[in-house]
């Protein structure tokens, strides 16, 4: 009868035992799942120095596929002047230097973005601003064969009034590239006059060399279509993803005069446009009609809904905000291969619903593993103000139908109501936040104000590099890890004790 009591007493144990073991390690593989590679630094040259007050923002990440070490960021300066940035990195993101930008016509860049082709080669587009009124003279695109190290005289793609201006290469195709813009007829004060700014894209097939007459991309019946977002799908498709504000003349005609207030009362929708003869004819599916704006904007600046193509399965995925639950969420659309409607939307912040916090401004990348990766500003750590930031990423290794914890990337939270605008009550953090993601990591970017004060409007560009978890997974904490293996010592201590007993 001892001998059937001893062994289930050590049966128990070696459970016990088990159990702190699984418990071990399902906190250790926690541990490993999310987990920062390198906290926030800095980008830009005078982060922290509250003598240089530039603002920038709405970054943008490229990485070159013949070296993932090589990455380049381009910035928006709003404040004390209009102009931008490109960085340079050739050690992952360690050190930047900054590049220096060919401006034609003596006149200054702004609203850059970047792309690295498939040959290593970097493409940046960019306008120049003339008047007082600082509107596009002209948008032009330059190359780098060292980088982002130096770049070449740029190439004209369009004239006058081009706003909104974005790129994208091909990635099987080193040459061609396309750019696409909301071409201006006529502007007011930080307004469109009227509707009817048609969404424009143009081809180059001899990388930047010369570029096709511009095609109409959006539906003419959609007449306030604001914010196109270009990607190329693995054969060679060209997709433009964009927000048609409807009615909207609040924001898009300048009827609240660039002062703060509620948000136009009605529905905005999200459209995919795509194009398979190279951006000659257009065909366009509704993501979603049901878009409750969260805030005000400038037109001219406006917030971009975040468009990336899974180029193993074909799956493309759209993400943005809105507020249909009461406050402002993170939304994630997917579009099956070979799919004619999109699915449902998925709330990619985990945070219970209508907490009074907002969750904003996402932008979602796809690893060639087939993960993920959303990035975005969340106050969840500021629930009776509403008004500090913090930046968080979550991830998705099913699809886009769960997403990890989030991992927070910010060392410090910072003040969402600080950059240009802020005295009228409508702070500008930028158009979009920038992130690459790789099987093994992702680097994000984002416009921080840290050393910024409500007088300075300063605005720096921010990055972290990550590992980012599996789906319902994040990070564990060191008193997980201290109960695991506390959990284990028990096990282990008890079964000694009962095996002694029976000996």
């Amino acid at each position: 009868m001892r001998a059937g009591i001893a062994r289930r007493g050590i049966g128990a144990a070696l459970v016990l035992v088990g159990a702190a073991l699984a418990l071990w390690s399902g906190l250790a593989d926690r541990e490993t799942a999310a987990r920062a590679l390198d906290t926030d630094r800095a980008v830009n040259a005078g982060a922290g120095d509250p003598g240089d007050i530039s603002a920038h923002n709405s970054p943008t990440v490229a990485r070159n596929p013949r070296d993932p070490r090589n990455l380049v960021v381009t910035s928006r300066i709003d404040s004390p002047d209009f102009s931008c940035a490109v960085h340079a990195s050739t050690d992952g993101g360690r050190r930047w230097s900054r590049t220096a930008v060919p401006v034609p016509e003596g006149r200054t860049c702004y609203a850059p973005d970047a792309v690295f082709a498939t040959d290593g080669t970097l493409h940046v587009s960019y306008v120049t601003l003339e008047g007082v009124a600082n509107t596009p003279r002209a948008a032009w695109v330059a190359a780098s064969h060292d980088g982002g190290r130096t770049l070449s005289p740029p190439r004209k793609v369009t004239g006058p009034l081009a706003f909104q201006v974005r790129i994208a290469a091909d990635p099987a195709r080193p040459g061609v590239l396309y750019v696409t813009w909301v071409q201006a007829l006529d502007v007011g004060n930080l307004k469109f006059t009227a509707p009817g700014n048609p969404i424009r894209a143009a081809r180059s097939r001899d990388a930047g060399a010369s570029w096709s007459r511009p095609v109409q991309v959006n539906d003419a019946r959609r007449g306030r279509a604001l914010a196109p977002s270009p990607a190329v799908g693995r054969d060679g498709e060209l997709y433009v993803l964009y927000l048609d504000v409807g009615e909207d003349r609040l924001d898009y005609e300048g009827a609240h005069e660039g002062t703060g207030g509620p948000p136009y009362p009605g529905r905005f929708t999200l459209v995919l446009a795509r194009s398979r003869d190279g951006g000659r004819t257009w065909a366009e599916s509704v993501v979603d009609d049901r878009v409750v704006p969260i805030g005000r904007f400038i037109p001219f600046l406006p917030p971009f809904p975040s468009l990336a193509v899974d180029r193993g399965s074909g799956r493309i995925y759209a993400a943005f905000h809105d507020a249909r639950l009461g406050t402002p969420d993170v939304w994630i659309w997917t579009l099956e291969p070979g799919g004619r409607h999109w699915g449902s939307p998925v709330r990619v912040n985990d945070t219970p619903r209508r907490d009074a916090t907002a969750q904003y401004l996402p932008e979602v990348a796809v690893a060639p593993s087939g993960r993920v990766d959303v990035v975005y500003y969340d106050r969840r750590g500021d629930p009776r103000g509403d008004r500090m930031n913090d930046v968080s990423l979550q991830s998705s290794r099913d699809g886009g139908r769960t997403f990890s914890a989030p991992l927070g990337l910010a060392s410090r939270s910072f003040d969402s109501r600080i950059g240009f605008g802020s005295e009228r009550g409508l702070p500008d953090l930028g158009s979009r936040l920038g992130l690459v993601s790789g099987d093994g990591e992702a680097l994000a970017a984002w416009s921080d104000t840290r050393a910024g004060t409500d007088a300075s409007n300063k605005q720096d560009i921010m990055r972290a590099v990550v590992a980012p978890g599996r789906a319902g997974v994040g990070a564990a904490s060191a008193d997980d890890i201290g109960r695991g293996g506390l959990a284990l010592m028990v096990g282990g201590f008890a079964a000694l004790i009962l095996m002694r007993r029976r000996g």
